[in-house]
C-alpha cells in the first residue's frame, strides 16, 4: 500500500509550510490529512479508484487531488515546489530528534543552517546554543540527535524491513517458476535493525525471477542483476530506502542457502568448524561428504546431520545454541500469549474506545487485556487528572461488564516522575487491577537518577510492571543511563515484572537484557502498548524480541491463566514496601 508514503508526504508538506512561515490553520490541514491517511486501512489506490477520497476524514477536495497525483505520479508537485524554496539539505535536518519544523527555520534564518555540515559546524564552535531558544541543554540533545542519526545511517528498523520483505516475498511467490521463497539475514533473525532485506528463492528460472525483483514496485535504483543474484533500494517509508537482495538457487541447495544467508557470522563459522571436524565441507549450496551432498535441499537436514537440534533463526547468534543443555522446544510464541497488558484509548492519546479495543481483543483469541491509559502529567499524551481517572476507572468497569468473552482489567500507565515519585497517589493506584509506571521526562538526569528512579517505582506494591524500561527510540533516541543489573536485580527481589515493549519503535527491553532478567528470575511481559485496534497485531515483534532472549512461555506472565495473573499481582502487593508517592 502506498499509505505510509503519503501520509509522509503530506507530514513533509506540513513540515515546510512551517518552516516558510506559512499559518498554522493550513499547517495543521496537512497534519490532519497524514494522521488520517496513516490510520486508513484500506490502499489509498483502490480508494481513490472508487472516488472515495473526499469520504474520509479530513480529506477535503484538494487533498484528495493531491493524493490522486501521487497516485498517477509518486509525486505531490505542492511538496516538490516546497522543497525546491529551501536549500536541498534543510528537509533533512527535520530528522534530527530535538528539531522540529520551528527550530529548523530559526537555525536557517539565524544562522544560515541549510544542511548538516552546516548544522554541526555551529553545534561545534558553541553559536547554536548562544542562539536564543536553545542553550547548552537544547544544543546538546541536537548534538545528540546527530550523532544518533549518523550511527543509525543504513540500519533499517525491523517493523519496517519486515512488511517490505513480505510484500517482495508475496509478489514473488506469486511467479510460476518460483517454489520456494523466504527472507534470510538478519531480518529472519529478528534483529532489531536489518541493513538488507535479504531473500533466498528456490527456481531454476533465476535470471527472470531476477529480472521481475528488479521490476518491482517501488524500486528506486536497481544496483546488480545476474542469472542468480539481485540487488536493489527500494522505497520506504518517510522517503526513506531500503536496499534488498535476492539469490536464486536450486531445489536442492535452498534449505543450505537460507542457513547459509540466515547466518549470524559467528554461528555459521562454528557450523563450519563442527563439518570441518567431520571431514565435511558446508558452504551455501550443502552439506558434502567429498563429492556427496549429505544435506542442503531443507535447513533442518544441516543440523541433524552435525547432530544438532534444529535453532530457530532468532537464537543463531552464538550465544546459548551450541549448549549441550540447549533445548528450543519450550521457546516462546505468538499462539502463547493470552492477553495484552498495555494499550491506549480515547481516554487519553489513543484512536479507539475501551470497547473497540476489547472486541479487537477478543478477534485475536485474548482472555484479557488491560487498559492502560497515560497519568496526569504526560500532558502531551492526554493525561488522566486524578478526577478524569476516578471515572475512567468507572467507565472500564462498566464495559467490562458488558463485554462477555473477554476480561477488561483496570490500568493505566503512571509516569515515574523526575524526583522518584509516582504520578498517582498510592490509593488511586490500588483501585486498579494492573499498574504500569514508566519514565516518560527527565531522561537524561532529573531530580533522582534514571536508576534510582525505576528502583523506587519497582519497590512500590502497586506498581506489576515497568514500561519500556530503557525508553530508547530505535534510530531516534538513545536508552537512559540505567544501570540494568541494578534494575534487574530489584524487579527480582521484589517480583516485579520487566516489559518487553512490542512497538517496534522500541523493542525494550532488548534481547541482551531479556536475558539479563531470565537468567536472574525475572517476569517478564510482552505488551504493544497499542494506541489503536491494528496495533495490537504487532505483538509479534515483541515475542520475536523474547525469543532471541531465550524466553520460555512460563517466564511470560501474558502466557498464564488469568486467575494465575491475578493471584501473581496480589502476591506483590502483599509483600511489597511502598515508599509513598506524591499527590
Amino acid at each position: 500500500m502506498i499509505n505510509s508514503e503519503v501520509a509522509f508526504a503530506f507530514e513533509r508538506i506540513a513540515d515546510l509550510l512551517e518552516i516558510t512561515g506559512s499559518d498554522r490553520f493550513r499547517v495543521n490541514s496537512y497534519r490532519r490529512a497524514s494522521r488520517s491517511v496513516r490510520d486508513t486501512t484500506e490502499d489509498l489506490a483502490a480508494v481513490a479508484a472508487e472516488g472515495r477520497l473526499a469520504k474520509l476524514p479530513g480529506i477535503g477536495k484538494s487533498i484528495a487531488a493531491k493524493i490522486e497525483q501521487f497516485v498517477e505520479t509518486g509525486h505531490i508537485e505542492q511538496l516538490d515546489a516546497l522543497s525546491a524554496q529551501l536549500p536541498e539539505g534543510l528537509p533533512g535536518l527535520l530528522d534530527i530528534p530535538g528539531l522540529g519544523p520551528k527550530k529548523v527555520a530559526l537555525v536557517h534564518k539565524e544562522l544560515g543552517v541549510g544542511s548538516l555540515a552546516d548544522l554541526k559546524e555551529v553545534v561545534a564552535d558553541s553559536r547554536l546554543e548562544q542562539l536564543p531558544g536553545f542553550g547548552k541543554a537544547s544544543a546538546k540533545k541536537v548534538a545528540d540527535g546527530i550523532a544518533m542519526l549518523e550511527n543509525s545511517a543504513g540500519r533499517t528498523p525491523l517493523g519496517v524491513a519486515l512488511p517490505i520483505a513480505q510484500e517482495i516475498a508475496e509478489f514473488l511467490g506469486r511467479l510460476n517458476s518460483v517454489r520456494r521463497i523466504a527472507s534470510a539475514g538478519s531480518l529472519r533473525r529478528g534483529a532489531e535493525t536489518v541493513g538488507d532485506i535479504d531473500l533466498v528463492c528456490d527456481s531454476d528460472e533465476g535470471e527472470a525471477v531476477v529480472a521481475a525483483f528488479t521490476q518491482l514496485p517501488g524500486v528506486i535504483r536497481v544496483l546488480g542483476s545476474g542469472a542468480t543474484k539481485g540487488s536493489i533500494t527500494i522505497q520506504g517509508p518517510a522517503g526513506s530506502e531500503v536496499r534488498a537482495q535476492l539469490r536464486v538457487v536450486p531445489g536442492e541447495s535452498f534449505g543450505s542457502a537460507i542457513q547459509y544467508f540466515t547466518g549470524s557470522k559467528e554461528h555459521n563459522v562454528r557450523l563450519r568448524e563442527l563439518a570441518i571436524k567431520k571431514g565435511w565441507k558446508l558452504n551455501e549450496w550443502g552439506l558434502y561428504d567429498g563429492d556427496k551432498q549429505l544435506a542442503g535441499d531443507k535447513e533442518e537436514g544441516i543440523y541433524t546431520e552435525l547432530g544438532l537440534p534444529f535453532p530457530p533463526p532468532e537464537l543463531r547468534e552464538d550465544r546459548a545454541e551450541f549448549a549441550a543443555n540447549f533445548d528450543p522446544a519450550n521457546l516462546i510464541t505468538v499462539e502463547d500469549i493470552r492477553g495484552d497488558l498495555h494499550m491506549h484509548t480515547v481516554a487519553s492519546d489513543g484512536k479507539n474506545t475501551i470497547e473497540e479495543m476489547a472486541l479487537a481483543g477478543i478477534e485475536r483469541g485474548y482472555a484479557f487485556i488491560a487498559i492502560c491509559d497515560h497519568s496526569k502529567s504526560s500532558t502531551i499524551a492526554n493525561g488522566l487528572s486524578i478526577d478524569r481517572m476516578e471515572q475512567h476507572i468507572a467507565d472500564i468497569r462498566k464495559v467490562d461488564s458488558q463485554i462477555e468473552g473477554i476480561k477488561i482489567l483496570v490500568g493505566c500507565e503512571c509516569d515515574i516522575l523526575s524526583d522518584g515519585t509516582l504520578d498517582y497517589p498510592d490509593e488511586l493506584l490500588a483501585e486498579c487491577d494492573w499498574v504500569v509506571a514508566s519514565c516518560h521526562a527527565a531522561m537524561s538526569g532529573g531530580k533522582v537518577p534514571p536508576t534510582e528512579r525505576t528502583i523506587l517505582a519497582i519497590e512500590n506494591p502497586n506498581v506489576c510492571v515497568i514500561g519500556h524500561p530503557t525508553g530508547r527510540l530505535i534510530n531516534r533516541r538513545s536508552p537512559m543511563k540505567i544501570d540494568m543489573a541494578k534494575v534487574v536485580e530489584a524487579a527480582a527481589r521484589t517480583g516485579t515484572a520487566l516489559e518487553i515493549n512490542s512497538s517496534w519503535q522500541r523493542l525494550d527491553l532488548k534481547d541482551l537484557h531479556v536475558r539479563q532478567s531470565l537468567e536472574a528470575g525475572v517476569t517478564l511481559s510482552i505488551n504493544t502498548d497499542a494506541h489503536r485496534c491494528a496495533g495490537l497485531a504487532g505483538i509479534g515483534y515483541g515475542v520475536t524480541t523474547a525469543r532471541r532472549g531465550g524466553a520460555s512461555a512460563k517466564s511470560v506472565l501474558n502466557t498464564w491463566p488469568l486467575e494465575k495473573l491475578v493471584s501473581w499481582v496480589q502476591k506483590k502487593r502483599s509483600e511489597g514496601v511502598s515508599h509513598g508517592n506524591c499527590t
